[in-house]
């Protein structure tokens, strides 16, 4: 059965430098586009950014230029690279994996994912 592992979040200050890691098994990773998402109580879930085997990547305005994702298909693993982190980036952290091989475009795409993890909590203090 599809499995995704999340590690890495923790506590840092404001300005620090956190990396997930999502490990998958289960499925052929390499076939599916995959993503993180956050998600804060009260709070609908927010796509973060997604990545597929092509190489094709996407990220939320709000991580734009501070956050990057990237993927080792050799190692089934996802990853998070968060830098300059802000208190408005605390959250659950999760990795998700698509219906499809290539990422959706658009508006919509956060729709398009069907697994997640249990998630890995982020906490960025001031």
């Amino acid at each position: 059965q599809v499995q995704l592992v999340e590690s890495g979040g923790g506590s840092v200050q404001a300005g620090g430098s956190l990396r997930l890691s999502c490990a998958a098994s289960g499925y052929t990773y390499d076939l599916y586009c995959m993503a993180w998402f956050r998600q804060v109580p009260g709070q609908e879930r927010e796509g973060v950014a997604q990545i597929d085997s092509p190489g094709r990547i996407s990220y939320a305005d709000s991580v734009k230029g501070r956050f990057t994702i990237s993927r080792d298909n050799a190692k089934s693993t996802l990853y998070l690279q968060m830098n300059s982190l802000k208190p408005e980036d605390t959250a659950m952290y999760y990795c998700a994996r698509s219906r499809n091989y290539y990422c959706k475009r658009g508006d919509s795409w956060t729709a398009d994912f069907d697994y997640w993890g249990q998630g890995t909590q982020v906490t960025v203090s001031s």
